[in-house]
């Protein structure tokens, strides 16, 4: 009986303790182009996903999945965003200001581009909702995101919009009871490419294995740090290591905190998104979650070239905020 087409890539990564192979970009974007066309079998998909899981996927391997996914996409023509912002946390352990951030920065004219999947809602406020309440639409394609970024400088659309095929493994959590390596993929696919890319990871570790996959892909400017549940949020009460990308030169920068004590709570309760609302809206006063909303802003602004410090960048993310209305 002959092998399963896909079978070489589950053996080469499954070999045991010192022999397994890491794929190369040109093999992982071979694999990844079978899982997104439904030509694997579901036994091998979560054996790849997994043993992937329990190895680490390497910035190579990372490459060519979001190679071969970018290769789906019905990019519609027309220039590209400014900056990237995926939210991909399909739970938050706090309160997603975040949210506000890019908000701030498309009020300011930079035309940004948010996409996730739509979470866990149970317990927990979602990016949707958060979006929702502040009567802001979702688009459901990608050439209407781009229509909306030429009108409002923000949109936002679903990963299963963009990539249905791609959002179906999400669903598999449940199952698997582990994320895969899908989660950093989706991270990285800047789906309109943008010039300017700013990641959020749960685990430290991770902002190397995107700030090399960032590299491999060409991406002009990246910025990568640790992120609340792994969203693109600072916690103003510690010091932020920023992992960087400027002009394919690899750095690393670390932010100062923000916050004399610790006004933010990071396992803040996640209750009714009107209470980010209330914020954006000068209605409630939380000089923790202001921060985290400027601090955030201020590294896009940098990583965008709007400021060429931190401190000047973290000045001009508190003037906008003043000025937002």
């Amino acid at each position: 009986m002959q092998d399963h087409e896909f079978a070489k890539y589950v053996r080469a990564i499954g070999r045991g303790p010192g022999r397994g192979l890491a794929l190369t970009c040109e093999e992982a974007a071979a694999a990844m182009r079978l899982v997104l066309a439904g030509a694997v079998e579901p036994v091998q998909l979560g054996a790849f996903l997994m043993l992937l899981r329990y190895r680490g996927e390497t910035a190579a391997e990372l490459a060519g999945f979001v190679t071969a996914a970018r290769e789906t996409l019905a990019s519609p023509a027309g220039p590209a965003p400014d900056l990237d912002w995926p939210s991909y946390a399909d739970r938050h352990r706090q309160l997603p200001y975040f949210v506000l951030a890019a908000l701030l920065l498309a009020r300011a004219g930079v035309r940004v581009l948010m996409h996730g999947i739509a979470g866990n809602a149970e317990g927990h406020v979602t990016t949707r909702a958060v979006l929702a309440a502040l009567d802001v639409p979702t688009e459901t394609s990608l050439s209407d995101a781009r229509a909306r970024l030429e009108q409002h400088a923000f949109a936002y659309v679903g990963l299963e919009h963009i990539c249905p095929a791609l959002e179906r493994l999400f669903a598999l959590r449940p199952l698997l009871g582990l994320r895969s390596p899908v989660n950093s993929l989706a991270r990285a696919l800047n789906p309109l490419g943008a010039r300017c890319q700013m990641q959020g990871v749960f685990h430290p570790a991770y902002r190397t294995l995107h700030q090399e996959t960032a590299s491999l892909l060409a991406q002009p400017r990246a910025a990568v740090f640790k992120g609340g549940g792994g969203e693109v949020q600072r916690n103003p009460d510690k010091p932020c290591a920023v992992a960087l990308v400027v002009d394919g030169a690899a750095g690393e920068e670390t932010w100062p905190a923000l916050a004399a004590e610790s006004a933010f709570r990071p396992r803040e309760e996640a209750q009714e998104a009107a209470r980010v609302v209330a914020l954006w809206r000068g209605e409630r006063d939380d000089a923790g979650a202001v921060a985290t909303v400027t601090g955030t802003a201020a590294v896009a602004l940098k990583l965008l070239g709007r400021a060429d410090t931190q401190e000047a960048a973290q000045a001009t993310a508190e003037a906008l905020w003043r000025g937002r209305w």
